[in-house]
């Protein structure tokens, strides 16, 4: 059977292709001739409005932030900010982490009343010492995260640290799956935060981030966690 979806992802693949060997231009080009340089800028315009053209479709992703680099639950409320500023509806539930007030979530709030947030973590676990207690309170959280993924009103989901929870075995990454392969023509956007993210959660999502730690100055330095920087 004749696969009429081939065709648009050949068209794809091959203006993906020409996208990369005309390059981004800057000095990274090759040309020495200004007038050479901007024909092939203006090739790589054309090309980019093309690729731009034939994406049409439209889904609500799965999208994961991940690593063990420092800015993963930061780039996902950079997310709720730009949520926020189309007028859009954003629910952030926090797994693991305790219930202190951050800087992001006084700023969100007094931004926009489309902000729901929910710290429902007391803390790490060497802080908690309760296995038991530390369970119940993930999956309480993911309860409630299930109520506004299936809210139609809320555009922007953010579970973040779920993949600590699934990680430490709280919850398990087949049954946030499964739940989530069932929602049909799901329209708005969830995304996970966390590090350690399992392989079958990065395989189900649409986009993955990893950050890679290079420097940190708590570990390389002995500096504490700071305001602004960390919370």
């Amino acid at each position: 059977m004749h696969d009429e979806k081939q065709p648009s992802l050949k068209k794809i693949t091959s203006l993906d292709t020409q996208a990369k060997e005309l390059g981004i231009g800057g000095k990274l080009s090759p040309e020495t001739d200004e007038s050479l340089y901007k024909k092939r800028m203006q090739k790589r315009k054309d090309v980019q409005s093309k690729r731009l053209k034939i994406r049409k479709t439209k889904k609500g992703l799965l999208i994961v932030f991940t690593g063990n680099g420092k800015g993963k639950t930061t780039a996902s409320l950079g997310m709720a900010l730009r949520t926020i500023g189309h007028g859009h509806k954003v629910a952030i539930i926090q797994f693991i982490k305790g219930g202190w007030t951050t800087g992001e979530e006084k700023a969100l709030k007094n931004l926009s009343s489309n902000i729901s947030w929910h710290a429902l973590g007391e803390g790490f676990t060497w802080e908690t010492q309760d296995r038991v207690r530390d369970e119940e309170l993930v999956k309480e959280a993911w309860q409630k995260a299930k109520t506004f993924i299936e809210d139609e009103s809320y555009k922007l989901i953010i579970l973040d640290e779920i993949n600590i929870a699934t990680k430490l075995g709280y919850l398990s990454s087949e049954e946030i799956i499964t739940y989530i392969k069932k929602l049909n023509n799901r329209k708005n956007h969830i995304v996970f935060t966390g590090r350690g993210a399992s392989e079958s959660i990065i395989n189900q999502a649409d986009l993955v981030t990893e950050m890679k730690l290079i420097k940190h100055p708590f570990k390389d330095q002995g500096i504490k966690a700071q305001e602004c920087v960390e919370f």
